[in-house]
């Protein structure tokens, strides 16, 4: 079997439990991802098989809370299919998603290509590419019934994670002079504060995130296109969610945004 059907066997599979609401173990070992590499392809597979144009990319893990949550060693990217896509205030239907928490992070818009390259994007590159400053309230899940025990080519496979992402407009505030690893996010369910955090929790600063998701897209995904998003994964500890909760992050100066879960 060549690596290409092996990829878009696990798709098949993935995307038919995404649909089904349903869950496995752990991909079929003759399709099963067995590097990063193989990962990102298969993930490449379930979206070209959903027939969903990737509005944007998602980074999971970029806190140790994260990785811990999810039992990996380091950030995975995964894609945001454009019909997962939610704006600000909507009613998000959590169903039977199993992770049932509400990340709250910093996301970017891109206003131009950034193509693959022999040579690392820096920081500053990295920000010259970047348009825009969002904020999102990433609602995840996964496909399989214990995602703690797969590993990261099968995470990714299962693009990291990704379920709802609620996504604001481009923050009209001045921020690129704002220090984002040091900008406090506080989380709130049905009113009351419950989760408080910085932008310290992403890989060390936002920004950073920024620059390594897209060396890690360059490497491994074809780069990222001129209209595409990244979310860069969660400010605070994911903080529990169920049906019939309104959820919103404060991000100071920077505002609100806000979701239901149904």
């Amino acid at each position: 079997m060549t690596a290409t059907t092996s990829a878009h066997q696990a798709a098949a599979i993935l995307l038919n439990n995404w649909k089904a609401t349903t869950r496995i173990a752990a991909l079929p070992e003759h399709c099963r991802p067995a590097s990063r590499a193989d990962g990102y392809a298969t993930a490449a597979a379930v979206a070209e098989a959903s027939g969903q144009p990737v509005a944007g990319w998602k980074i999971a893990a970029t806190s140790e809370a994260g990785q811990k949550h999810i039992n990996v060693e380091g950030p995975l990217i995964g894609r945001i299919l454009r019909h997962r896509l939610l704006p600000p205030g909507a009613a998000v239907t959590l169903g039977d998603n199993i992770m049932r928490v509400a990340e709250a992070e910093f996301a970017f818009g891109f206003g131009k290509d950034v193509p693959p390259r022999a040579k690392p994007y820096d920081i500053e590159e990295a920000l010259e590419a970047v348009s825009s400053l969002h904020l999102s309230i990433e609602i995840p899940d996964s496909r399989y019934s214990d995602f703690t025990k797969v590993g990261s080519a099968q995470l990714i496979a299962d693009t990291a994670c990704a379920s709802w992402l609620v996504l604001g407009p481009a923050i009209a505030v001045p921020w690129r002079h704002i220090d984002l690893s040091e900008h406090k996010v506080s989380g709130y369910r049905n009113g009351e504060k419950v989760i408080e955090g910085t932008g310290k929790a992403v890989l060390g600063d936002p920004r950073k995130a920024l620059t390594w998701f897209i060396n890690e897209a360059c490497t491994y995904c074809g780069g990222v296109k001129a209209g595409q998003f990244v979310t860069t994964g969660t400010c605070v500890i994911p903080y529990a969610v169920a049906p019939g909760d309104r959820i919103s992050v404060d991000y100071g100066v920077l505002g609100t945004i806000s979701a239901s879960i149904v």
